[in-house]
């Protein structure tokens, strides 16, 4: 029996090259801005993305309040779909953190459109929040790995551009996104006031996002990362491993969407499964018959670890830790899994 972790693309464990490249760096004392490996990765990653600057930060989570923190004010609103990260998985953060109101749409799979947009702008009225910052997340989590393209996200831009909106890109796995579409890195920064980069996902890094924006923001950000504790000392050897993975990490993503592809197949064909989502990159959902406990339990009596995300939901996660041995593995259990 083998063992195959599907539960996220957050479990991997850093490789050989990684861990080499990790225990060589160069640091400093980032909060007195002397650790040549970070300021190397902040760099690279505003660069690649097009962007004036950015700030390292211990997560994904992180990098997204200080970008809404610091496109808003207390008493205003931002705008996402009802799937967002920033709004299910982020502890309240928008409201604790930023004192600032969220207004929810119902995009397909996470995805919103402009014209779903422009008619939830509050008008300028004392009994409304102001509408200051829209976030989009790329891919989308809870769609399954759905993601926006350029052309998707150019008219969004444009709207809040129009409008006086500020917008943020929850990239929690950009990568995968431009894996998927094929559009390039660099044209991002014309859209985007922040981007959330995460290095800890499919990209392999033990920890780390980077916040990117223009250089006035990041100083903000700085300020705020501190507040938030999110101030590090020697951490190069962490912006190590990002260097790293975005080095040697990028191109190989799409082995993990092939192999999500097949699983999304296989699990098509099976009788227990009512309703399999588009697998357009490494993430898998999937709806039972049977509660989604029920058959994580006959899939843990084979070694496979999943997650659920509903009562009859399931989710896969394809990442560089799952081989192509032991995607064979985990359809010839769904085969025969009753």
């Amino acid at each position: 029996m083998m063992n195959v972790d599907l539960r996220s693309d957050t479990v991997t464990k850093p490789t050989p090259g990684m861990m080499e490249a990790m225990m060589n760096a160069k640091v400093g004392d980032d909060v007195f801005g002397e650790d040549e490996t970070i300021n190397a990765l902040e760099q690279k990653t505003a660069d690649l993305f097009g962007m004036a600057a950015g700030i390292f930060c211990p997560s994904g989570t992180m990098t997204n309040q200080i970008g809404i923190k610091c496109f808003t004010q207390p008493l205003d609103e931002l705008i996402a779909d009802q799937t967002a990260h920033v709004y299910r998985y982020e502890g309240g953060g928008i409201a604790f953190n930023s004192s600032v109101s969220t207004r929810l749409l119902n995009g397909y799979r996470g995805i919103i459109t402009a014209e779903m947009i422009e008619p939830e702008i509050n008008a300028i009225n004392d009994h409304y929040p102001r509408t200051s910052l829209v976030v989009l997340e790329n891919t989308v989590n809870r769609g399954g790995g759905s993601c926006y393209t350029l052309n998707d996200i150019k008219p969004i831009a444009d709207l809040c551009k129009a409008k006086g909106l500020k917008l943020h890109l929850d990239g929690a796995r950009i990568f995968n996104a431009l894996a998927k579409t094929g559009d390039k890195a660099a044209d991002y920064g014309q859209y985007f006031d922040g981007i959330s980069v995460c290095l800890s996902k499919g990209l392999g890094a033990p920890v780390g996002s980077v916040f990117l924006a223009s250089k006035e923001t990041i100083k903000y950000a700085r300020r705020v990362r501190k507040v938030f504790g999110g101030g590090m000392r020697q951490a190069g050897f962490l912006a190590a491993a990002g260097i790293y993975a975005l080095d040697h990490h990028v191109e190989r993503l799409k082995i993990d969407h092939s192999h999500a592809q097949i699983l999304a197949e296989e699990l098509a064909n099976c009788g227990w499964v009512a309703n399999v989502l588009p697998a357009e990159t490494n993430i898998v959902l999937f709806d039972t018959v049977e509660p989604a406990a029920t058959v994580l339990d006959k899939l843990a009596a084979h070694g496979i670890q999943a997650l659920s995300t509903g009562l009859n939901r399931i989710r896969f996660v394809l990442h560089l830790d799952v081989h192509a041995d032991q995607v064979e593995y985990v359809v010839e259990v769904l085969k025969h899994l009753d």
